[in-house]
């Protein structure tokens, strides 16, 4: 039988071993739906089905289940016409979980800050080019208005720094490119807030606006090298205020 919303689909399921049973096969019908034999909407079989495909109990079946729902990979629909589905993905669920772990794994040093530095560099100085290119009407009205909001000099750091994020979120989704935006998730929403407060003691308000600013202008002019330059500028200037917030945390600690 097939897998579709009324029909289950014959999947090749291998036998497991009893060590965490819920999750294999929840490994196992993950890599299904990766691999395209299992695809949006299609009907999972039922708990009873599965267990006995499985040689599991149902109470394991519905462990595997909450597994694949917790990654968003499955939604449950109650009534005749229920059971449990195959979810499409959802772009910013997904973000969100990949910034999240982006997040941990530069807490945990996983990375040298000069890997993110250039990670951040090459692939923001993309998203100004792009965005030079691509903006729209509305692109452009969305990243005025954050600007408009961090030209008020009573804005805390921690304020400043949502609204970098934000606006930098901005330039990303400008691109026209959603591959681009999901990537971009991780360097904006986890490593730059990371440096941005790092740093925070040691920039200027007044350089970050300006530096908005000039590459907002480049971006509406559609001036792709000049955005580029002026994020590379922004940049390596962040870089450099992170360095010497490091260089001070280091020089309290010893003395």
């Amino acid at each position: 039988m097939q897998f579709t919303s009324d029909i289950v689909k014959e999947i090749p399921f291998n036998p497991v071993s009893a060590h965490s049973l819920s999750r294999q096969i929840a490994d196992q019908i993950r890599n299904a739906i990766l691999e395209g034999s299992l695809r949006a909407d299609d009907r999972l079989p039922t708990e009873g089905e599965l267990a006995q495909r499985f040689n599991v109990s149902r109470p394991t079946i519905r462990e595997a289940l909450k597994r694949l729902a917790a990654q968003n990979l499955v939604r449950s629909k109650r009534g005749p016409t229920g059971g449990t589905f195959i979810q499409t993905p959802d772009l910013l669920a997904l973000s969100e979980s990949l910034a999240s772990t982006t997040t941990l794994l530069v807490g945990f040093e996983s990375f040298t800050w000069d890997e993110v530095t250039q990670t951040r560099l090459e692939m923001e100085k993309t998203c100004a080019r792009l965005a030079a290119a691509q903006r729209t009407e509305k692109d452009i009205e969305q990243l005025e208005a954050t600007l408009k909001t961090q030209a008020n000099e009573a804005l805390s750091a921690e304020e400043l720094c949502v609204s970098d994020v934000q606006f930098h979120r901005q330039i990303a989704n400008a691109t026209g490119n959603k591959m681009m935006s999901y990537l971009m998730s991780s360097v904006i929403e986890a490593l730059q807030p990371a440096t941005n407060l790092a740093a925070f003691r040691h920039r200027s308000h007044a350089v970050i606006y300006d530096q908005h600013r000039r590459l907002l202008d480049a971006i509406i002019d559609q001036h792709e090298e000049e955005a580029a330059s002026v994020m590379d500028e922004q940049v390596n200037y962040m870089a450099q205020q992170l360095s010497d917030a490091r260089k001070a945390h280091n020089q309290a600690n010893q003395s």
